[in-house]
């Protein structure tokens, strides 16, 4: 029950880190946000670890573990996360969240095929309502601009939409080869090992683009603020994330964590409201994602990995 608590918790930091960025990049480009949301979390996963007591799991890292968690956090934390930006800069928080459900349909098929995890019927079923709820929600969508005037680009939205799937549903299965069976503590020293790789492959990027610190942390006030918090929410978001997938199987944590495409709305609602696209459908939307959680939490016991 803790580690579905933790997926759980996770969802609703990360729909609340979404929300954040939105606000963020309506003042400055999604390239500053990720220069601000990733670095920021290499101290507090340090931070994370001081107050876990994770000093024996640090000194415990083989290099097999710390070249899966690296790749994740590359793969997550850089690219994942600029493809997410740059979807809900295209379509808004509510409506960028059904598209990234295709995640949940990869890291399924991860877990099934190459970490040999076995699905009940009702697990299916909990997918199945988990990936429904987020459809309804954009079946429902059929204005193109919100109240605030920002003009919704289906087709770049999309795009960036599923690029982000592909990196979101790869790497819980790198966080999952990279425990290989660890616990908890294990898990957020490799929170840190992804955030430190992919901070340092961001700098290399950005000197070899040649592109200054100062020009690169020039940004407005106002943004800023948001990309703090987008960083802060994004690092509870993962902290709680790997914990929960040091406690259960991939194919339980993500479908879970997926549901944030239903707190997406309900934060966005209460946040952005004016800078978003939000119908008539957003609240059954968001019960049948939420009967889907539901779902699979209560059929833990029979659930089953080899």
């Amino acid at each position: 029950m803790l580690g579905s608590l933790l997926a759980l918790l996770s969802a609703m930091s990360f729909a609340f880190n979404d929300v954040a960025v939105r606000r963020g990049i309506l003042y400055n480009s999604v390239y500053k946000s990720i220069a601000v949301t990733v670095p920021i979390g290499v101290p507090l996963f340090i931070a994370a670890m001081i107050v876990f007591d994770c000093y024996e799991a640090l000194n415990s890292l083989t290099i097999r573990s710390i070249s899966f968690f690296g790749i994740a956090g590359i793969i997550h934390f850089i690219f994942g996360r600029y493809c997410n930006y740059k979807s809900i800069e295209y379509l808004g928080t509510t409506l960028a969240g059904p598209v990234m459900q295709i995640s949940l349909l990869i890291s399924v098929f991860f877990a099934f095929f190459i970490l040999n995890e076995i699905f009940t019927y009702l697990h299916f079923l909990g997918i199945i309502l988990i990936l429904l709820g987020p459809m309804i929600i954009l079946a429902g969508s059929s204005n193109n601009v919100t109240k605030s005037g920002i003009k919704i680009d289906y087709t770049r939205g999309f795009m960036w939409g599923i690029l982000c799937s592909f990196s979101y549903g790869t790497s819980p299965l790198l966080i999952k080869l990279g425990s290989n069976g660890g616990g908890i503590k294990d898990n957020i020293v490799g929170g840190f090992v992804s955030y430190f790789s992919a901070s340092m492959l961001l700098f290399i990027i950005f000197l070899i683009v040649k592109i200054p610190l100062k020009e690169i942390y020039k940004m407005e006030p106002s943004g800023r603020k948001w990309f703090l918090i987008t960083g802060f929410m994004a690092f509870i978001s993962q902290l709680l994330r790997y914990m929960a997938l040091a406690l259960l199987a991939m194919s339980i944590v993500e479908p879970i964590q997926r549901s944030s495409a239903a707190f997406r709305v309900l934060f966005g609602y209460l946040i952005n409201k004016e800078h978003e696209i939000i119908n008539s459908r957003v609240l059954a939307g968001i019960l049948i994602s939420l009967m889907g959680v539901y779902v699979l939490i209560s059929q833990l016991g029979s659930f089953v990995m080899t």
